[in-house]
């Protein structure tokens, strides 16, 4: 049967529950029990049933549709990678359909298991997400083409940050202008359903110590009490009035580092010589406050997972490619 003559009603029927469940299942799937939800994707998928739009209205739009699903409102970061995503997709007349989500750090199952089923939209780019193993089933079986951006999964596309190298650079450089006693300053963070990118930053600083003939890594974890200068700030302050502290600190990201360097300053200590700072990101921030940092080519992948994007909208049967982007170091007054 054509998706496009099978309606809702055809699928409650067949899936034995109401037309309102079916609703609530395909566009508010948190609202549904994961048996009935599965229950109903499974009949909708057989039958080639697709909410939203029909496949004869899609091809009546004047211009294609994406959707972008990402923390925009917790990271500025991902504001910069929309810029890459429209500039590739402009040229193209394509609309791009933004939606925000919590960031990964504000649950403690952070994993994308629920979301809405859309029939009206051509792509899907998530990032910043990783998907769960709900989420990723309903995704493969029967959603749009998909690219994750900062997230991995064999089934899909990615596009990743290699941070597991990122800290390695960081560490190494520190670890070469003699300091032996780092710490890691980063948001609170609650989750533990999947392996973090500070996470892999903290493996690739400890395998720097490692290689420099260090013994058992020793990295002061440093939990903010937000995600913002105003805690990064505070901090320096209790830092610095510290008898024994570490000579060197990575922030999680610049803004971190920033108000860290910020704190310190205005405790009278004494930047690098008596505690270095760097960051990740190499915004405009840190060029302006002489920051060492990891550069992240944001907008780049961005741009690149949108040509992923459009090269499986045209041909949806491609095997999954995995992009692993390579973090540079960038040398500056503050270390």
């Amino acid at each position: 049967m054509a998706s496009t003559d099978v309606t809702i009603y055809q699928v409650a029927e067949a899936a034995g529950v109401s037309i309102s469940t079916v609703s609530l299942a395909l566009n508010h799937p948190d609202r549904v029990s994961p048996k009935t939800r599965d229950r109903i994707i499974r009949v909708a998928g057989e039958l080639g049933y697709r909410s939203g739009a029909t496949t004869s209205e899609r091809a009546r739009r004047r211009s294609g549709r994406i959707a972008v699903l990402a923390p925009f409102s917790s990271y500025e970061t991902y504001r910069t990678r929309l810029v890459g995503i429209l500039e590739a997709f402009g040229p193209h007349n394509v609309e791009v359909v933004v939606h925000d989500t919590p960031s990964a750090t504000e649950s403690a199952s952070p994993l994308l298991e629920t979301m809405p089923v859309r029939g009206d939209v051509d792509g899907l780019l998530i990032m910043g997400v990783p998907l769960g193993e709900e989420g990723a089933d309903r995704l493969h079986r029967w959603g749009p083409p998909t690219v994750l951006v900062d997230s991995l999964n064999a089934e899909f596309t990615s596009v990743t940050f290699d941070d597991e190298q990122a800290g390695y650079l960081l560490a190494t450089h520190l670890l070469g202008r003699g300091h032996r006693s780092l710490a890691y300053l980063h948001e609170p963070y609650r989750a533990s359903a999947y392996t973090s990118a500070g996470r892999l930053r903290l493996d690739g600083m400890a395998r720097a110590i490692r290689e420099a003939g260090g013994a058992e890594p020793e990295i002061e974890d440093i939990a903010l009490a937000g995600n913002d200068v105003a805690s990064a700030r505070a901090h320096a302050a209790e830092f610095a009035r510290r008898a024994e502290r570490p000579t060197a600190v990575i922030a999680h990201h610049d803004l971190l580092a920033a108000g860290f360097l910020s704190g310190l300053r205005a405790a009278g200590t004494r930047t690098p010589d008596e505690v270095a700072v760097a960051g990740f990101d190499d915004g405009p921030l840190a060029e302006v406050l002489g920051l060492t940092t990891v550069r992240q080519p944001f907008a780049e992948s961005g741009r690149r997972a949108a040509e992923l994007l459009r090269s499986l909208i045209e041909n949806p049967q491609q095997t999954p490619l995995r992009t692993l982007l390579v973090p540079q170091l960038i040398t500056r007054e503050t270390t």
